[in-house]
């Protein structure tokens, strides 16, 4: 009997610890009587063997229906989520709804100068607008056609929320506003129209959509405009102002005083006056 004990405790030391070499031995089966319980024991030769590590760090393992399930409620909670931000990030606003390739939004006062002056001879329109206007947003979808119908014309979009002080500075103040410009030109109308006044929109773009050629530099913006912009001081702008010519005074012959100044001719009325007075 103590020499089974032996050999258990011998057994235990060397397989319980996981973490140290065991040298190499082998123990045969071992019964135990008295009790009518038999139990073998046995160990492999373990040789060079790495510490042995695990993966469990405290999260509960289910197996079976019960695992089934769970996986199938964390998968509609992961799917549930996964589209309602796929529906937040793509949300589009109404008025980047239906844009065209000859459609984007002015960031700035000086991308909306310098559109206007890059445009070369090209129409370029735009387009004041707020996103709580709704004449605005019920006006924007046939702007995009006639757009799509006029491939040739540049539309610019000028958010009136986001641009407060460059609209005041450039004397928009009634909304939707639209302003027409064209080459050496410059502007060459401006007004407001609503779904039902679209028609003013539409002979503006008949009257100066036309190809034509201009015989100026591209004039962009009103000198007073730029000024205006360059003005204010909520805007990132700098403008120089043109120098204004001086108109040349008209030559005008001066008198010389060494020389006689002709007296005016008198008529024979005059002289009998003269004559008269004398006397």
């Amino acid at each position: 009997m103590a020499e089974v004990i032996s050999k258990t405790s011998l057994f235990t030391g060397a397989c319980g610890n996981h973490h140290h070499r065991v040298d190499d031995f082998s123990l045969s089966p071992v019964s135990f009587g008295g009790f009518g319980l038999k139990k073998s024991f046995s160990c492999q030769k373990l040789k060079n063997q790495k510490p042995l590590t695990s993966e469990f760090h405290g999260k509960q393992i289910v197996f079976g229906d019960a695992q089934d399930e769970s996986f199938r409620r964390s998968f509609r909670s992961s799917a549930i989520t996964a589209q309602t931000t796929l529906r937040i990030g793509t949300a589009q606003k109404w008025w980047e709804k239906g844009l065209k390739e000859n459609m984007r939004e002015i960031s700035s006062a000086q991308e909306l100068v310098d559109s206007l002056t890059n445009a070369g001879d090209k129409l370029v329109v735009v387009d004041f607008f707020s996103p709580g206007c709704g004449g605005c947003k019920a006006l924007h979808p046939k702007i995009c056609q006639l757009a799509e119908m006029n491939p040739d014309v540049q539309f610019l979009q000028v958010n009136y929320e986001e641009h407060k002080s460059m609209c005041y500075s450039l004397g928009v103040h009634v909304l939707p506003f639209f302003r027409f410009y064209r080459g050496s030109q410059g502007r060459v109308c401006s007004f407001s129209c609503t779904n039902a006044t679209i028609k003013k929109f539409r002979d503006a773009l008949a009257k100066h959509g036309p190809d034509r050629c201009s015989l100026g530099p591209t004039k962009g913006l009103e000198e007073k405009e730029l000024v205006a912009l360059a003005a204010n001081k909520e805007l990132n702008f700098t403008y120089t102002p043109k120098p204004v010519p001086v108109e040349k005074e008209a030559a005008t012959p001066k008198s010389n005083p060494s020389l006689p100044v002709p007296l005016p001719s008198m008529s024979a009325n005059d002289e009998k006056t003269l004559v008269s007075a004398g006397r």
